[in-house]
């Protein structure tokens, strides 16, 4: 498991700019007391990501100042209004030479998947040849795993908010799904009635 936590590296995306909120970065949004941010980062590190890199955008300078992410790698993606995508493709590409051989991605606006469901994810970890899902009754979620051999696939094929979906549908059959419904909620923070999840 050790040997897991060094190989694989937690990538948080948190560069949107929160367009159905009003125009409130997600990752600033509240949640017990603090910014989404922290407690997303934070889920990744007690989940045994023992490097993690949080991609910023939308108010990135708010984001430095407001939010405590001691250790992480904060990583500004200038293309974040081009969607997700673009997010997962400054990830991936910031993790070169870190000798990092998967990436575990999960989303700053999904507060109900904390440290148990990344920890089932990067438990799953094998080799950089890897692909896992997270799933919550069967259907897939986040957060997701992919191997260092994926990541060329998927940085050709991110594009708007689409992230890694069309990479991961035309290789289905190579993905594990690890169910994690028992231990985690999928929903998202999109909309203003969504905000009733922060507490």
């Amino acid at each position: 498991m050790t040997e897991n936590n060094e190989q694989v590296a937690g990538l948080l995306l948190a560069a949107g700019g929160g367009r159905r909120l009003g125009g409130r970065p997600k990752a600033l949004l509240e949640h017990r007391g603090r910014p989404l941010v922290e407690y997303a980062a934070r889920a990744l590190r007690e989940g045994g990501c023992t490097r993690v890199h949080v991609i910023l955008g939308a108010r990135s300078d708010a984001v430095r100042s407001g939010a405590a992410l001691p250790g992480c790698v904060l990583v500004d993606n200038p293309e974040w209004e081009d969607g997700m995508g673009s997010s997962l493709r400054a990830g991936l590409a910031s993790l070169a030479g870190t000798g990092a051989r998967a990436a575990l991605v999960s989303l700053v606006d999904q507060p109900g998947i904390g440290a148990e469901a990344v920890a089932r994810v990067l438990a799953a970890y094998e080799s950089p040849a890897t692909l896992v899902s997270a799933a919550y009754d069967g259907v897939r979620g986040h957060p997701v795993l992919f191997g260092a051999d994926h990541w060329a696939g998927i940085a050709a094929t991110a594009t708007g908010d689409r992230g890694a979906r069309a990479y991961l549908k035309d290789h289905e059959d190579a993905i594990r799904l690890v169910e994690c419904g028992d231990v985690a909620q999928a929903y998202d923070i999109d909309t203003e009635a969504d905000l009733v999840h922060l507490e």
